[in-house]
């Protein structure tokens, strides 16, 4: 997918009608223990929602989920398991958003300004800390390249928790559509044995009757 396709598919994202089942910034408080496990095995719990994404389907795999300009020319059809797995080794983030992406273009699900300040927020300070690097090789200031490696810990630290609240809303987000029963909801109640009514009695008996 090109510059110019990305940039239009974001703006009609907007469009979209349906909105996420869980924002973004309520999802530690919805499941506190997946978003713990997204934090610390962010790279496993990201293989596992790409696979439940394509619905067990490997077929459909391609790099990125297609939303970069080298998605399908890498030969991911021959083997997407071990495709899958280095993309979310190497480019953790890039499969994070893919994901977030094919979910919202499935299901039509739109982009919150919310959402859209808090992932803006962890790509602008990701940059920032890039560039600071830069510039700090180029001049050999030692206190830019402090500010540097104060502002890539900040950008890690902030990445870290906004990759593991989007995981845990992509996961929450599944749940519902697919009819898996989400942790929190009340299970399904056995309904209550009838009797028979016999033809002497008016009435049908109640679900209590004895």
């Amino acid at each position: 997918m090109g510059l110019a396709e990305t940039l239009e598919k974001m703006t009609t994202r907007q469009d979209y009608i349906n909105s996420w089942h869980t924002p973004l910034m309520d999802t530690a408080k919805e499941d506190c223990r997946y978003c713990v496990l997204a934090t610390f095995c962010a790279q496993c719990i990201s293989y596992s929602l790409r696979k439940q994404a394509l619905h067990g389907d490997m077929t459909r795999y391609v790099c990125c989920a297609g939303y970069i300009c080298c998605s399908s020319k890498l030969k991911e059809k021959k083997c997407p398991e071990f495709c899958l797995c280095l993309e979310v080794a190497c480019c953790f983030n890039s499969s994070v958003l893919s994901t977030r992406y094919l979910l919202q273009d499935e299901y039509d699900i739109k982009t919150t300004k919310c959402d859209n300040c808090i992932i803006a927020f962890m790509v602008i300070l990701s940059q920032l800390a890039c560039i600071c690097h830069l510039v700090a090789s180029l001049t050999g200031n030692e206190e830019l390249e402090e500010l540097a490696e104060l502002l890539t810990c900040l950008s890690e630290l902030v990445s870290c928790v906004v990759c593991a609240c989007m995981q845990t809303q992509h996961k929450f987000e599944m749940d519902h559509r697919h009819g898996t029963i989400v942790e929190g909801e009340p299970a399904m109640m056995i309904p209550p044995v009838q009797e028979m009514s016999r033809s002497d009695q008016p009435e049908p008996p109640s679900p209590n009757q004895v």
